[in-house]
């Protein structure tokens, strides 16, 4: 070989290997150069969705690139997981991520098509949001105690739906029936908003589920509030009781929103991703939409996401096996 080829050689795979030492860089700097695609695992009227367009519409501002939400409801949100695994790892497919899916269905479900911890790359924590327990009006009862009583006193007599297996206010109500002893029969649909449709008409009795979703029922007096699953009363419902207050020590239920890539997603757009999450969370918009909902911002670090993720599973292992909580 030439001296002339072998310099020639030597720099060539110089500027190659230059070039993929500085791809990730490359890839965050040309990210998004499209439409980004975000999958919520339940049907559009519930908190995920309003979380998820809160955030989305201001991100697509920051972007300038459209953000599209897809509502795949059903399942237990395991539908909407696979769909995600099985996308492209190149930041145009994220997935909304929650109690359920990421802490439940791993000890609930024997056969899920995915590992969450492996199959998913964590972004960021959105939202963390109250869980409300309400009823419909016609249940003879006013409040926490006469609901407990009256459904003891009428075992299998009430219906209670949720957004689906694993939703939150599916974990919230078996969670509220391990504790009390009330036997009432779950009702999973596809999301928060059909549940409700039947709710409000009074097909089902009780429900529990954000506040985004149910404040304007309760405001509207179509809907009774009894009761909280946070550790203080919140500022929309000063008059509603928590259910530690009723004398359930150290309960505690709250729905929780993130968002995750899928695994192999490049490190540099998932920071980007986080960043741009976090600036999104603290717009006047979502502030304003989060206080509404009495809603917590979230914005971490990816690392502060799987830490609290991992607690979760933790807590939500031990209930799971102990009320022996099935997908109906």
């Amino acid at each position: 070989m030439t001296g002339f080829s072998l310099r020639r050689r030597q720099l060539t795979l110089a500027l190659g290997g230059a070039s993929m030492t500085a791809s990730p860089y490359v890839q965050a700097q040309a990210w998004p150069a499209k439409s980004i695609r975000l999958i919520v695992p339940f049907a559009p009227g519930g908190t995920s969705s309003v979380v998820a367009r809160s955030v989305a519409d201001e991100l697509a501002r920051q972007l300038g690139v459209g953000v599209v939400i897809d509502n795949k409801g059903g399942g237990g949100g395991v539908s909407a997981m696979a769909e995600a695994k099985a996308a492209t790892p190149d930041g145009y497919t994220l997935v909304i991520t929650h109690v359920g899916t990421l802490a439940v269905n791993p000890y609930m479900l024997k056969n899920q098509p995915y590992d969450v911890n492996k199959d998913f790359t964590p972004i960021t924590m959105l939202a963390k949001v109250p869980n409300i327990f309400v009823i419909n009006p016609d249940v003879p009862a006013q409040n926490f105690k006469e609901f407990v009583a009256y459904t003891k006193k009428n075992p299998g007599r009430l219906n209670y739906g949720s957004a689906g297996n694993a939703s939150a206010g599916h974990l919230a109500m078996e969670y509220l029936k391990m504790v009390t002893g009330m036997f009432i029969t779950h009702i999973p649909y596809r999301g928060t908003g059909p549940q409700l449709t039947d709710l409000l008409a009074g097909r089902t009795q009780a429900s529990s589920a954000g506040t985004p979703a149910l404040m304007p029922h309760i405001r509207a007096g179509k809907l009774r509030a009894i009761a909280t699953g946070t550790t203080t009363r919140i500022a929309a419902l000063p008059d509603t009781p928590t259910v530690q207050e009723m004398g359930f020590k150290d309960f505690e239920t709250s729905q929780w929103y993130g968002m995750h890539a899928p695994a192999g997603t490049p490190a540099a757009i998932v920071q980007k991703l986080q960043e741009e999450c976090a600036k999104a969370i603290r717009s006047k918009a979502v502030q304003e939409r989060f206080a509404f909902d009495n809603a917590e911002g979230g914005g971490g670090p990816s690392s502060e996401y799987a830490a609290y993720i991992a607690r979760e599973q933790k807590i939500w292992k031990e209930i799971v096996q102990r009320t022996g909580m099935k997908a109906d």
